[in-house]
Order: C-alpha cells, then structure tokens, then sequence
C-alpha cells in the first residue's frame, strides 16, 4: 500500500534529490515542490480544465526549462467545433512557475494573456486570446473554480529515481462559474453542472515519456463525482494517481487501471478496469479527437486527447457503487520528448 502522507513536506532535499519522505500520497496539496538543479529536465506546468454538458474549455501554463508552452482550447460539445492555440517562449522568459498548489502564476504575450489568481478558497481563471479564432476573433475568458472546504484531491509523489521524479495534483470536481467568449457566442459555466480540473505538475522527467490519463465530473445523484486515472507513467513505481471523489471525499485506488484502446483507431470506445479488483468498471465513448503535436527544437510531442463520455460504476473504498451514465470527460494517450 502506498504511503499515505498527513502534514507538509519538501519534496525535494538540499541537493536537488528526491527526499524519501516525500514519497506517497495525500488528501490535500501538502507538498512544497522545491526543485532545482537538473537543467533541462525540470518540467513545471498549471493546467486548467473546465467542462460543462455543452462546453469545455482548458489552458495551460508550462515552462520545460528550456521554453514556455502556453496552450487555450475550446470545444463546443453540441457542435463539434473546436478552435487550439499554443504560444512557445524560448527559455520561458517572463513566466515564472511558483513551488506551491495554490499559489498564483500569470503569463503575458502578444498571442495570449493568462492569469490564475489563487483566492484560497477559489482560483479566478482570466485569458485573453486577441486572434485566437480563424478570422482573428479574440477569445475572453473569466470563471471562477470553487475549492469548497473540505473537498479533497489526488497528491502523488511519483518516484522513478532520485533524480528522475513528478509531484501531480489532481483536483477533479470544482464548481465552476463564468464565461467564455468564443467564436461569436457567449458560453456560460454554471456551478451546479460545471466542474473544473486542476493538473499541477513539477518534477524531473527522462528525456522520453508517455501517459495516458482520464478524468471526467458530474453530478450523480445528487452528489459530485469526480474521476481521476492514471497509466504507463506510475508502472513499477508503487504509485499511482488513480482515485474517485464523492461528494468532496477521496477514495484513493492505490491498484493499477487496465486500459483497453485501439491506437489505431481512437474513436472506437475505451474500457478502464481496475486489475485486481471491480472498484473500477468504465467504457469511455470518444465524441471527438483533440490532436495535439509539438515539433520545435528539442520539444517533440503527439496527443490523442479523446472528449467523451464515460458510462459504467465504480465503487467507494467503502463499498458504495456508483452507477456513472454519459459524464463528461476525457481519455488520452501521450507520448512526448522533451
């Protein structure tokens, strides 16, 4: 069983080392992410994630030690149309990644301006894309996530070595309020069917690497749910990132998921099963194909970011099953050097 961690830790010592006490896992952001050294393979990113039963809407700040990646995407869940912009910063000048979950970070371009301003109990979410659109229609952005008190999230020390490892904080199931203006239409977030996720990422990664990951959030009878699936990247390791969140509670799943997808067809459903257990029992329809490839310099990535609906149950660590019908969410496959 892997650790369960209870009061704030460094993760790293003062030689940049991964510190033992810092493996495992816990209900909230205890984590101070204080890495450094290892240049070229510290890899900082914020991303935001913010769905509805008609929209999604998602940004992310990333800095990769040798460049800023800044991305915005929107799709509209009834249409289909999708609209993706990504901004590289040589050397990430002017963005500067804090060393906490909750702390804010804010980057300024000419393509895009991005703002996650940390309230404590709230993050605000601002962007602004001046020509995002194919006719130079500007995206604007302002929604505000929720961490209700109390609401518990997946926090994973992930450990290949002392010198390769990867804090995540995966917060699933924030209630999310605002809007998004794209593409001629006011899209709004109400917060009582639109949840936003928070992927928080530091650590030191090998120069090759590849992950799925899945999460989805909704209301289920009554009560918040949110899924949260790792795979590739925690094997061996003794970790994962795998859980479920019922109303505000965490049940970690400390078991690997099966995947099951065909990678020459990613349209076709996925299923995801936990391997020695049925906590876990979940097909995932594609609705739409999010392709994102990266080929600049040094930085290589391919991503099958798959927008769907997940169907199926799942089961709390306290028996509880959950029959889960069309929740919105996503499965992807990723393989990147960097």
């Amino acid at each position: 069983m892997a650790r369960e961690i209870t009061e704030r830790v460094d993760m790293c010592d003062e030689n940049g080392r991964l510190a033992e006490n810092s493996i495992g896992w816990a209900r909230q952001p205890l984590f101070n992410c204080n890495v450094s050294g290892s240049f070229l393979r510290k890899k900082k990113w914020n991303y935001w994630c913010v769905t509805s039963p008609e929209f999604l809407f998602s940004v992310t700040i990333s800095h990769l030690d040798y460049a800023a990646v800044l991305f915005v995407y929107a799709l509209d869940l009834q249409s289909l149309s999708f609209q993706e912009q990504t901004a590289i910063v040589p050397f990430g000048f002017g963005c500067k990644m804090p060393e906490e979950v909750n702390a804010s970070v804010k980057f300024e371009g000419k393509q895009m301006a991005i703002s996650f301003e940390e309230k404590g109990d709230s993050t605000s979410i601002r962007v602004h894309c001046p020509h995002f659109s194919e006719k130079n229609h500007p995206l604007v952005a302002e929604v505000q996530v929720e961490r209700p008190r109390g609401h518990e999230s997946i926090n994973v020390v992930v450990p290949w070595s002392e010198t390769r490892f990867q804090f995540t904080s995966k917060q699933t199931a924030l209630p999310a309020a605002g809007t998004v203006h794209w593409n001629g239409k006011e899209y709004i977030f109400n917060n009582e069917n639109a949840f936003g996720c928070l992927d928080f990422g530091r650590g030191v990664w090998p120069y090759h690497s590849t992950w799925n990951w899945a999460q989805a959030a909704g209301i289920v009878n009554g009560r918040s749910v949110g899924l949260n699936f790792g795979g590739q990247w925690t094997d061996g390791t003794g970790q994962t990132e795998n859980g479920i969140v019922v109303g505000r509670k965490l049940s970690k799943i400390n078991e690997d998921i099966s995947w099951e997808y065909d990678n020459s067809n990613y349209m076709k459903p996925w299923t995801l099963k936990t391997t020695e257990t049925d906590q876990v029992s979940l097909t995932f329809q594609p609705l739409f194909e999010r392709k994102a490839a990266t080929n600049a310099w040094i930085i290589r990535s391919a991503v099958h970011q798959m927008i769907g609906t997940f169907n199926g149950y799942i089961r709390t660590n306290e028996g509880e099953k959950l029959m889960i019908e069309s929740l919105v969410g996503w499965a992807e496959d990723h393989k990147a050097s960097w």
